[in-house]
């Protein structure tokens, strides 16, 4: 890729215990990195001061530095675990309400979409994550922890996804070649 949508990207992988934030923009015709961290929900409060946390981070995160778009890792349920789901549904929650509060558009996208764009792999390990964003930003060493380099990675989706408007084609075309198959 060579070119890049226009505009600050806020990318976010939510939890209750470490939200991870990359915000990236192109700066001087190179996609380059912002600011990047983490909101640290708690992982000994109750569930509503962790939601409070991660509201507060992402209005500050949003009032800083000011993202034309926010793009979000979708929900993901897995069937042994649905009250982990519905869990991160809450912190979801509040990352769309802050966002919606800022006047800032949410995109969201699904972990595996991410990965099979940046590494071709849709299953690929948090390891591989991290390389992929070093590759991407030219950066020495993987972010830390892996929910950061997860963020940028969501930021960075988005951005291609901007430029790539058969990306959603795609993923029906692959839905639909999944089902063939079965």
């Amino acid at each position: 890729m060579t070119s890049f949508a226009p505009g600050r990207v806020l990318g976010i992988d939510p939890g209750l215990n470490i939200t991870g934030y990359g915000v990236i923009e192109r700066i001087g015709g190179k996609l380059q990195i912002v600011e990047a961290g983490v909101i640290r929900g708690g992982d000994r409060t109750s569930l509503t001061k962790r939601l409070a946390g991660i509201y507060h981070g992402i209005c500050e995160v949003l009032t800083q530095f000011q993202p034309q778009t926010v793009a979000l890792e979708e929900l993901y349920s897995h069937y042994e675990r649905p009250r982990t789901s519905i869990l991160m549904g809450h912190a979801r929650g509040v990352i769309c309400l802050a966002a919606e509060q800022a006047g800032v558009t949410v995109t969201a996208y699904a972990a595996t979409k991410v990965k099979k764009l940046l590494t071709g792999n849709g299953r690929a390990p948090k390891m591989q994550m991290q390389q992929a964003i070093c590759r991407e930003f030219g950066l020495v060493t993987p972010p830390e922890p892996p929910d950061v380099a997860d963020a940028l990675a969501i930021a960075l989706s988005h951005h291609f996804s901007q430029q790539l408007p058969t990306l959603r084609e795609l993923t029906q075309s692959d839905r639909a070649n999944h089902r063939l198959r079965s």
